[in-house]
């Protein structure tokens, strides 16, 4: 028997209404239903006092990121038409505010009142309204204010108006996006300054401000020079070669039986060794995934650089030619283009898909290089020097990868022992650590005083590199460096001068211990092989210090006896406090350094560093990730000056440890 209630005919189908249209599917109309559809959100009712300005009504946007998770955005423009549409024959603000597809962008390209707008289809307005759990509208325009009030996407109230002697005019937006449309609402601070000061790039001279209500903390973002003074901000005096701009101006069609609309293109962009960074704007809205133009400049750069490489004799006998990846590697770019007519991947706008753009970007940038190349040799030579050398390490660091993938996918089997290493007995992930330890005879008394089920000793024989100051082929020849990837057992990260992916073998997953632990004598010689193992840790599988699983085994520094009861200090501090508290017994107190670790009995090793119960472990995390980079540099790395800077001020902090005898 058929279920009445699961029959499909005429009556199954059913149309969404008013709110639901956006309420019930919002991701139709935001390209999510999460945080990233709630954020967009906001960026559309931004979007229309940014195009507002760019017309030239408005110096001034502001922002409020109010605490009950609600948004004020407000402008100084002409304020937005909300009265009687005698052509519509119907008020504005239920075209703007409650239906779909309304608005003044339709005609954009016969000199519309926006040429080139962020807005397009007219959604954005009533989609937002709509997503909220209420919206405030108040305008100023004609020698009137205007208010409107919304709930769950219906008006209340009707349209307020009433005269006024303020002589400004503008719109000013607040709401609230609704937890019953969006899983999430909190958008984070980062967010509304990333956008902020995105588009105070490209709209130069135009000054966003932000008021985060509940740190009561204020920002403004304001480029008077826009995209050039951008990059001079990110690139700093880290460039090899200067500034240029590409400008240029068009009209064409992305089909013959299409109408031509007009184009504005313009490029920034210089190279540099050391930071790499590209965007693209498309009428000032961030293109996350490019589309066209990303396509042009990679089409345009890679065919403009070759061919002068090939022209100039660059490449070496049989050589590849070079691709974009190794351009991008030192382009710092930005692309900030116009249009009247758009065709944007979705609502979104994180791409925009025209034909004609594409093809006209791709031979504008050909073009303009092939002159730049011809009239700036000597930044041309820097440029095809570089790119070659992307090119060339790329290369290196992927035979490298292959290599060393090679040879750690044999794993710890009988064929692929590392020398003297001892592991344990148990497979339980979870339960296994693993014991680097300082040479043979700390391994001696490390295995003896170990638990053999879940913990496994690495003996390290002398001093490895410094990996900050090797390069990989060094590195990865290294036996004692090889032996502790393979019983790491997680690969290796492979980092060139910018990240590449695929370009390295780790895999957390394939970690063979929960808890990495480095333990190495109380002593200068002992923190300093600790040091260096943990450089190369640093250096090949940062992420093991950012999931938290190396530790460092403290050392007790001091043996104090009395009576026969020995207790162990680990700094100064503990053994004042254990000599105070033994001295009240009136028996002989005897001090002594704590030896080697290879000189320690089992029992004592067991006590005081393997013992889950009694040992003591410090993690290494990365508390600021910057800072400790900075650290590593400065301390490890090839900053000389820096390292002589720091010793001249700091040394005398540090001389009580130094070893003069």
């Amino acid at each position: 028997m058929i279920d009445k209630r699961k029959e499909y005919n005429n009556e199954s189908i059913s149309a969404l209404k008013g709110a639901d249209r956006v309420r019930k599917r919002p991701a139709v109309i935001f390209g999510s239903d999460g945080l990233l559809g709630c954020q967009h959100s906001f960026f559309e009712i931004l979007s229309n006092s940014i195009d507002e300005a760019r017309e030239g009504s408005g110096e001034v946007i502001e922002v409020i990121k109010h605490k009950d998770k609600s948004i004020t955005v407000k402008d100084n423009g002409r304020g937005t038409p909300v009265d009687y549409n005698q052509k519509e024959r119907i008020f504005n603000w239920k075209l703007i505010y409650c239906e779909l597809y309304a608005g003044s962008k339709y005609n954009n390209n016969e000199e519309g009142t926006y040429a080139y707008s962020l807005g397009l289809n007219g959604l954005g307005c009533c989609a937002t309204q709509y997503s909220s759990e209420y919206m405030d509208i108040e305008v100023f325009r004609d020698g009137y204010k205007y208010n409107l009030h919304f709930e769950e996407g219906n008006n209340k109230g009707g349209l307020l108006k009433e005269k006024t002697k303020v002589k400004e005019t503008g719109t000013m937006t607040r709401w609230k996006p609704d937890l019953k449309v969006f899983t999430d609402i909190d958008i984070p601070l980062e967010y509304y300054q990333d956008v902020l000061r995105k588009q105070a790039v490209v709209n130069s001279g135009l000054k966003f401000t932000l008021y985060d209500e509940e740190n009561d903390a204020h920002y403004e973002f304001c480029y008077e020079r826009g995209v050039e003074q951008y990059l001079e901000e990110v690139v700093g005096d880290k460039s090899i070669t200067p500034l240029v701009t590409f400008n240029e101006q068009t009209k064409g069609r992305d089909r013959d039986d299409k109408e031509d609309y007009k184009v504005k293109m313009s490029v920034t962009f210089c190279f540099c060794n050391e930071i790499n960074l590209i965007e693209y704007y498309h009428n000032s809205s961030f293109l996350e995934h490019g589309g066209a133009p990303d396509k042009a400049v990679k089409t345009a750069f890679a065919y403009a650089i070759d061919k002068y490489l090939s022209s100039e004799g660059k490449y070496t006998k049989n050589e590849s030619k070079i691709s974009f990846n190794d351009i991008q590697d030192s382009l710092v770019l930005v692309s900030n283009s116009f249009s009247t007519v758009t065709s944007y991947a979705n609502q979104t706008k994180k791409a925009i898909t025209n034909k004609f753009i594409q093809s006209a970007m791709t031979e504008f940038l050909k073009h303009h290089l092939e002159i730049y190349f011809i009239e700036n040799k000597a930044d041309a030579q820097k440029i095809a020097d570089q790119v070659l050398i992307n090119k060339r390490s790329a290369e290196s660091a992927e035979k490298t990868r292959i290599n060393i993938k090679k040879e750690l996918s044999k794993g710890l089997d009988m064929n692929n022992r590392v020398k003297k290493f001892v592991d344990c007995r148990s497979k339980d992930l979870a339960k296994r650590e693993v014991y680097i330890v300082e040479g043979d005879s700390a391994l001696g008394s490390c295995k003896m005083g170990r638990d053999a089920d879940f913990q496994a000793i690495m003996p390290v024989r002398g001093k490895i590199l410094n990996c900050l100051k090797s390069d990989y082929g060094r590195i990865f020849s290294s036996d004692i460096i090889m032996d502790l990837l393979k019983v790491l057992g997680c690969g290796v990260e492979i980092k060139t001068k910018h990240a590449k992916k695929n370009q390295d073998t780790f895999d957390i997953n394939k970690l063979n211990w929960d808890k990495v632990i480095i333990c190495t004598d109380a002593d200068y010689d002992g923190y300093h092989i600790r040091t260096m193992i943990l450089t190369m840790l640093y250096r090949l599988v940062p992420s093991l210090i950012s999931h938290g699983k190396i530790f460092i085994a403290e050392s007790p520094l001091f043996e104090i006896t009395c009576d026969n009861e020995t207790k162990f200090a680990y700094n100064e501090d503990e053994k004042k406090q254990i000599v105070e508290e033994l001295s009240k017994k009136d028996k002989k107190i005897i001090i002594q350094r704590s030896k080697g670790l290879g000189e320690n009995e089992p029992q004592m090793m067991w006590q005081t560093t393997m013992n889950p119960e009694t040992r003591r472990l410090i993690q290494v995390l990365p508390d600021n990730i910057i800072r400790t980079e900075e650290k590593f540099d400065l301390l490890l790395g090839d900053n000389l000056q820096g390292r002589k800077d720091y010793i001249q001020e700091k040394g005398h902090l540090y001389y009580d440890m130094l070893d003069v005898s």
